[in-house]
């Protein structure tokens, strides 16, 4: 189980309060900050600005999975955020995102940063996880209906 051990409940905003791509991303980058102390927020969140700089990673509809790879950390670190009014966040499809799923890792590591994202794409074209997801009430419950479907990967 890749996901459900990159993700935890502990680093999972389902009340983001985030207006723009700018705040959320500060928003996202705190969470992580709190479940991983020693980690440089402004770092953190420059290499996160560079990377959505080259392209959108709001990708999927109502859905970014904002993402850098840094020697900041030795492993894959994830935060998800919920917003229920959803936020600017210049996608492809220019509608509004509900769902962020940052990811952060390590630069010599890219077969397993591909592998993370790989999941998560699998996961994210299952028809009705998002709005599942959406519809949680607790970081628990966004935590459990990712790794119920993550069971189902080979």
């Amino acid at each position: 189980m890749i996901l459900g051990q990159v993700f935890s409940p502990e680093s999972i905003n389902i009340d983001l309060q985030s207006d723009s791509k700018d705040e959320v991303f500060e928003e996202l980058v705190e969470k992580l900050v709190e479940v991983c102390p020693g980690l440089d927020r402004a770092k953190i969140l420059q290499a996160l600005i560079e990377r959505e700089q080259k392209m959108s990673t709001g990708i999927f509809p109502g859905i970014a999975v904002p993402h850098a790879r840094t020697n900041m950390v030795d492993k894959v670190y994830g935060v998800i955020g919920v917003s229920k009014k959803g936020i600017d966040y210049e996608s492809l499809d220019n509608k509004p995102v509900h769902l962020f799923f940052m990811l952060l890792s390590p630069v010599d590591d890219c077969e397993y940063h591909l592998r993370v994202i790989t999941q998560l794409s699998q996961l994210l074209k299952i028809p009705g996880v998002s709005e599942q997801i959406l519809a949680q009430k607790t970081e628990a419950g966004v935590y459990s209906v990712i790794c119920k479907y993550e069971e189902n990967f080979v």
